[in-house]
């Protein structure tokens, strides 16, 4: 609960000044709005983490007791852009900051003459499904995401659902943010595209959309920060064409927010369709405590390969994430192979055994992949381009005279979410730009899984030895061309202790 304070008098609450400083339209719009969900931003210099800012703070006034919370991808940015200007800007008598909990209590005694309890800011972190710990079982009141673009769709959803408690504090989480990152799709569909989930079967699930606002603001509606910094335009300008339009202009079509920036929705996927007993079956997977992501694929008589089912099972054990790929391959189904990656053979100390070992006993054999994460991802991205389409069987889902000419080389049937989801969202390296990020990790899993399977379907066979030209008349010669004489080359020459044993 909120420290409970002695009110002060008049006299020691007068010298406090809090200078609000002025705002633009569009940051008007944010301070005032009341949804559920308020999204700011869409081009840089907008003036977006200072107009965050204000609102938590103000929010932390007006609301007495109030609970905060404001989130960021990693600390140092939380650090840089909130809460060091925050204490920069605060009168240091109106707060007190713990560093080790990164909290600070706003000491609304000092303007309230009846008030006894004060606001807390709460200053957190979210880099990876690790994270979440520090969410379990808490509670706040307002949730600021900032730069929600750099968040997953899970971060979003987990962090949101601390937004609750059985008082009369309203309950509201504000976003700011760029196109581009991690979260571009899932924020683009709510805010921009304003694609709300309707589920018929679990009205709970349902998004309003009265519950979402979008406030757009660019560079030019911060005429303050063109006066401090008048290069920024050229700056912006002086982007690449796609980073440009999405920086300086707020364009969210500019940037897709994807590695695979060839995925498409609407070109890589289909409904689901009954698989043909002649095509070959194969599995992949990725394994880890945190995650088991397993894809089952078929390719048809193109080339082409088909995902056709999913599995993502956190905190299973070597045997039980054996046991889950057994029970969810049907009996009939032959796999052909199944690629896992190269560290399922590195040997547990409790036991000795591989962790392929694990997997065999259980009906389970296992290929070791290819781990060229590289090359892995540059084949996936090959292999969504369009190739030919003669398969008669896949011709035949389309309608009669409808069928394309061209289909992708890698196809997801359409209720595959996780996967199809992570291969929308997953960034490229920002060091490595022909390699995917690792982070964050929760949306590398069922990727992985589709590397391995990819990078073993186009992996070249080994190089052949060439053959040794020996001469029929080779026997007529006095030596062989190994230094063998006639009775070694004929006959392998006399029996030794090796060749006994």
């Amino acid at each position: 609960m909120p420290k409970k304070r002695a009110a002060k008098t008049g006299d020691e609450r007068k010298d406090l000044v809090i200078d609000w400083g002025t705002v633009s339209e569009p940051q008007a719009k944010f301070l005032a709005s009341t949804t559920m969900y308020t999204c700011y931003g869409g081009a840089r210099g907008g003036g977006k983490t200072h107009v965050a800012r204000l609102k938590a703070v103000g929010m932390a006034f007006k609301y007495p007791g109030i609970r905060i919370l404001m989130v960021r991808a990693h600390y140092p940015e939380l650090t840089a852009n909130l809460i060091e200007p925050i204490q920069q800007w605060l009168p240091a008598e109106i707060y007190n900051y713990n560093n080790t909990d990164h909290k600070m209590t706003i000491l609304t005694s000092l303007i309230y003459p009846d008030c006894e309890l004060d606001s807390v800011i709460k200053f957190g972190h979210y880099d990876s499904k690790a994270a979440e710990n520090e969410y379990q079982g808490v509670q706040y009141d307002v949730i600021f995401l900032e730069e929600a673009t750099q968040l997953s769709e899970r971060a979003f959803q987990f962090i949101g659902s601390c937004c609750r408690g059985a008082n009369d504090f309203p309950k509201r989480i504000y976003l700011t943010c760029n196109p581009g990152g991690v979260g571009h799709k899932w924020v683009k569909d709510l805010f921009v595209d304003k694609k709300y989930r309707i589920d018929p079967n679990n009205p709970e699930r349902n998004q309003n959309p009265k519950d979402y606002t979008f406030i757009p603001a660019t560079v030019d509606d911060n005429p303050w920060l063109l006066e401090k910094s008048p290069m920024y335009l050229q700056q912006l300008a002086n982007l690449p064409d796609d980073l440009r339009a999405a920086h300086r202009y707020g364009d969210w079509n500019a940037l897709s927010g994807a590695y695979f920036s060839n995925f498409h929705r609407n070109s890589h996927t289909m409904p689901r369709f009954k698989i043909p007993y002649s095509w070959p079956l194969y599995r992949s997977f990725d394994y880890g405590l945190d995650m088991l992501a397993v894809l089952w694929w078929a390719v048809d008589e193109d080339g082409r390969c088909w995902a056709y089912r999913e599995v993502e099972e956190k905190g299973l054990v070597i045997q039980h994430a054996a046991q889950m790929v057994a029970e969810n391959t049907l009996s009939y189904e032959h796999i052909t192979a199944t690629y896992a990656p190269p560290d399922m053979w590195n040997r547990q100390k409790d036991t000795g055994k591989t962790m392929a070992d694990t997997f065999l006993q259980n009906g389970v054999a296992i290929v070791k992949a290819d781990n060229n994460r590289v090359q892995g991802h540059m084949i996936m991205r090959d292999m969504m381009t369009p190739m030919p389409l003669n398969d008669p069987y896949v011709k035949s889902l389309f309608p009669e005279g409808k069928a394309p000419e061209t289909l992708p080389g890698l196809m997801f049937f359409d209720d595959l979410e996780s996967v199809i989801e992570d291969i929308e969202s997953i960034q490229a390296d920002e060091k490595n730009p022909n390699d995917c990020a690792k982070d964050p990790h929760d949306v590398t899993h069922t990727v992985d899984a589709c590397r391995y399977f990819a990078i073993n379907r186009s992996r070249k066979a080994d190089k052949k030895q060439k053959k040794k030209k020996i001469s029929p008349f080779a026997f007529l010669e006095a030596d062989s061309e190994d230094g063998d004489d006639y009775e070694t080359y004929l006959c392998g020459g006399e029996i030794t202790e090796d060749y006994m044993n």
